[in-house]
């Protein structure tokens, strides 16, 4: 089972803090806690549905604005990965700047 955090409007997820390694997130901030990533599981690029896409004046690069997703597993820092390691999904949306935990996995 899984939690898709948030919804609201166009922007879904609880914003996060990323340390980006060489080939996705190393470590992320939840709130005041610490994440560090063991396994990159997965990674994958996401577009928006059509209906979410902000119009301007015409056809652009902006209409088509994808995120990468990366599925990782990560355990908060202190604890240990074989009893407490989750599994996140982090998404980087380049347009707005932001990373956010968009996926909590049970």
């Amino acid at each position: 089972m899984s939690r898709v955090l948030g919804d609201v409007g166009e922007r879904v997820g609880e914003e996060v803090r990323v340390e980006r390694g060489p080939l996705g997130p190393a470590q992320f901030w939840r709130g005041q806690w610490r994440y560090v990533v063991g396994e990159l599981l997965d990674s994958w690029v996401e577009t928006p549905p059509w209906w979410q896409r902000p119009v301007a004046g015409g056809a652009s690069a902006d209409l088509v604005a994808p995120r990468e997703v990366f599925r990782v597993e990560a355990v908060r820092a202190g604890r240990s990965r074989m009893s407490f390691a989750g599994v996140y999904d982090l998404s980087w949306d380049a347009a707005d700047n932001r990373w956010s935990l968009v996926r909590v996995h049970d």
